[in-house]
């Protein structure tokens, strides 16, 4: 599905990432983890296209989109739930929605992938005609997964889901995942929440210093003390 080799990318003269590789199989749930500064957020932003790399290659279904538009990125299959949700406050929930079918034309499909979005999140029907900004913290990452799925993706990046919301909103963002995976998507989950991550993946990675330092089941996580003590503080 996902296949990422030897990426390196640069802030100026700052190399954030020295040669990453991994990879996400289809059907997965992968984490990335690490502390911060360690180049989490880049590896997202840089596979959706937001930032391009000096060096290395993005296999995305074999076809390499390392420095592609994010458009087309979008189209290929791919999409990302942002840190910190960044929902349109202005607009309601529904234009919201809308933003992630723009690349699409299939309106029959965009309808009925609106209606997955509130199969899994209830309360966006109930609040579909309300400005973003006026959400709670949790329905406003319900927002910004649900535009993300409006554009039909195989994979979805996301990038911390769980920071800044309460234990019991974490819960169900946890159940949220597990639905998304068990209806046959691929996730890379960027975290800092090792409970969550532990929770949900099948795997996890851990960035330090811009490169892998650990890979390994992400069911032991907080067992591993070597790990936690040695990359995540």
């Amino acid at each position: 599905m996902l296949d990422v080799q030897g990426l390196e990318v640069s802030y100026g003269a700052t190399r954030v990432l020295e040669g990453v590789s991994f990879s996400v199989l289809e059907g997965r749930i992968v984490a990335l983890l690490g502390g911060n500064g360690s180049g989490k957020s880049t590896v997202l932003n840089t596979l959706s296209g937001l930032l391009r790399p000096q060096k290395g290659v993005i296999l995305l279904s074999g076809r390499n989109v390392a420095g592609r538009p994010t458009h087309e990125i979008v189209r290929g299959g791919m999409a990302q739930v942002p840190q910190g949700r960044e929902v349109f406050a202005s607009m309601t929930v529904a234009e919201n929605l809308d933003l992630g079918a723009t690349t699409r034309h299939d309106k029959a499909e965009v309808g009925r992938d609106r209606e997955d979005v509130f199969a899994l999140f209830p309360r966006l029907r109930e609040r579909f005609r309300r400005r973003a900004g006026s959400l709670s913290g949790g329905e406003q990452q319900m927002v910004a997964i649900g535009r993300a799925l409006m554009s039909h993706p195989r994979i979805l990046l996301m990038d911390e889901p769980s920071v800044g919301l309460s234990p019991a909103v974490v819960g169900d963002m946890i159940e949220a995942i597990r639905m998304l995976h068990a209806r046959g998507l691929t996730v890379l989950l960027v975290e800092q929440n090792v409970g969550v991550a532990a929770a949900v993946a099948h795997e996890a990675k851990v960035l330090q210093g811009g490169r892998i330092a650990y890979s390994g089941p992400a069911a032991g996580l907080l067992d591993n003390e070597e790990v936690l003590r040695s990359y995540l503080g």
